[in-house]
């Protein structure tokens, strides 16, 4: 060969080939459904630089190329309300991963991290599965400032310290604040001083995401609050886990929801969050009076001792017991007491049975007590009506929500919810009961979540959009988690993509860690 031709070819040969790929992903022949409501269409979707950019017919090639002709393909699912702040420990967030769930808004219910800037670095130093947003907790913020002192309105100063707390976790990317006001501290806050507190994360175009003061004989009383903090603050309002609790308050879900659209024909934004199941789950120490447990454990047990503030104690459980109309507490079961776990998945009358010798309310009562005054146990309370979620859920402002933390595979017999609720909704309630059309399902999990909490880019199939995408075979998708047996995973899933990079490959996590940090984009206060 010449030496100009030796030159020519070696210069060619330096120059990127011209059939190079020009996407990442290419997910080929798919039902699509791109999160808005619109109806399904069969379309090609590529993916590059963790970006959707192009939806359609797509002609150039791929690295990766997934026939997903006959199968459902999505956004990923976002989880508005979810305890997962140990997603740090857990970082591969599996239970939510293996049921399509690509993004978790953390800090509900008035706690959260106090430090939201350090705790997203401390993320992003782990690298985690899937992203993660938060709000601030009133409660965390509350108790930081005042302390043991809950049983009182803030002073000035206390008020402007919690201002500022709440104003530097807005800077930090917050999505806005929540409040637990069936919880300690946030139980003693009154309204005006939420009020003051949601001004600030106004400031910031954040949301006001409250776990209302009561679920159950007071619930209008309670939404009526929400609603006027929205309006005197003007912030937007969202509902945790909409229900009915108790058995002597259900099937008046529609009333509930004519209450709320009356707010919103006001000029209310409003919208609520569910999860699919008839039970709840928190703390056991919820049976007890706040009062009684105002002043912490060591306050609690000397209550106990004192043979007056008992009875009262005992008085007031039992009223309690009665107004919701139970005859006993056979309606909880304990999920997990350190103390004694083989009382895992027994209810409290079986607890008591078998760790007092009798199933009597005063035995059950007493357990409770003891359990309290350890350091408390976790709960699941079965209180709710089939009836009254499934009106809840046909809502077009109600979206799906776990309320669960990471699980540790095998520990405990905690919620099934934390390992299923995405997929209940797809397998039992779209596929098997025809309750809602699929599309709808859909939306209820990607757009009006990422809209409502002001997700950037999030929520749809759509170019310039993150590449959350999920791709499932609807008659497959199963939740296979029960109360009796919750320690198992969501099937049904054929690929989980988030930003790009698979997370879940059929039915099985890849142990991938591509998991942003999304803050709300602020505006200037």
């Amino acid at each position: 060969m010449s030496t100009w031709r030796s030159l020519i070819w070696i210069a060619i040969s330096c120059v990127p080939s011209l059939t190079a790929a020009e996407y990442d992903l290419v997910l080929r022949g798919g039902r699509v459904l791109d999160g808005t409501g619109k109806p399904a269409f069969v379309s090609d979707v590529a993916v590059r630089d963790g970006r959707i950019v192009a939806v359609g017919n797509i002609v150039g090639a791929a690295d990766s190329e997934i026939d997903v002709r006959g199968l459902v393909v999505s956004p990923g699912f976002i989880d508005v309300h979810t305890h997962a702040e140990d997603v740090f420990e857990l970082p591969l967030a599996e239970n939510f991963a293996r049921m399509g769930v690509t993004t978790l808004v953390l800090g509900n219910c008035g706690s959260s991290r106090l430090d939201l800037g350090k705790y997203y670095a401390d993320l992003v130093r782990t690298n985690i599965s899937v992203n993660v947003a938060s709000l601030i907790g009133h409660g965390t913020v509350r108790r930081q400032v005042m302390g043991g002192s809950f049983m009182r309105p803030p002073t000035e100063t206390e008020l402007e310290k919690m201002k500022g707390l709440i104003d530097r976790a807005m800077k930090d990317g917050a999505l806005g604040m929540s409040t637990g006001l069936i919880y300690l501290p946030g139980t003693f806050a009154k309204t005006d001083e939420l009020i003051d507190l949601a001004k600030v994360v106004g400031k910031y175009g954040g949301i006001y995401a409250s776990h209302i003061r009561n679920e159950s004989d007071k619930n209008i009383e309670a939404l009526e609050e929400a609603v006027n903090i929205g309006r005197q603050a003007k912030v937007p309002v969202q509902i945790s886990h909409i229900k009915l609790a108790g058995r002597a308050h259900w099937n008046r879900a529609s009333g509930v929801l004519a209450f709320l659209d009356k707010a919103r024909a006001d000029g209310i934004r409003v919208t609520h969050d569910q999860y699919l199941y008839t039970a709840s789950s928190t703390g056991l120490a919820q049976l007890v009076p706040d009062e009684a447990r105002a002043g912490g454990v060591d306050e609690f047990k000397k209550a106990l001792m004192d043979p007056v503030k008992k009875l009262a104690i005992v008085t007031e459980m039992k009223s309690r017991l009665k107004k919701h109309g139970n005859d006993d507490f056979s309606y909880a079961v304990i999920a997990l007491w350190a103390v004694d776990p083989k009382l895992s998945g027994l209810n409290v009358a079986e607890a008591a049975k078998r760790r007092r010798g009798s199933a009597s309310l005063n035995d059950q009562i007493e357990l409770i007590l003891e359990i309290t005054a350890s350091g408390g146990a976790t709960a699941v309370f079965h209180g709710m009506n089939e009836e009254d979620l499934r009106v809840f859920l046909k809502h077009p402002q109600t979206m799906i929500a776990s309320d669960s933390g990471v699980r540790k595979f095998g520990e405990g017999i905690p919620h099934p919810r934390g390992y299923g609720n995405n997929a209940r909704l797809l397998g039992r309630y779209v596929a098997d009961l025809k309750l809602l059309p699929i599309e709808e399902a859909i939306r209820k999990m990607s757009s009006l979540p990422a809209q409502t909490f002001q997700l950037k880019d999030r929520g749809q199939i759509k170019e310039g959009f993150a590449a959350d995408l999920i791709v499932f075979d609807l008659e497959k998708v199963r939740d296979n988690a029960t109360y009796e047996k919750p320690h198992a995973y969501a099937t049904g899933f054929r690929h989980v993509f988030v930003n790009g990079v698979a997370v879940v490959r059929s039915d099985l996590h890849t142990k991938a860690r591509p998991g942003n940090i999304l803050r709300l984009e602020r505006a200037s206060p």
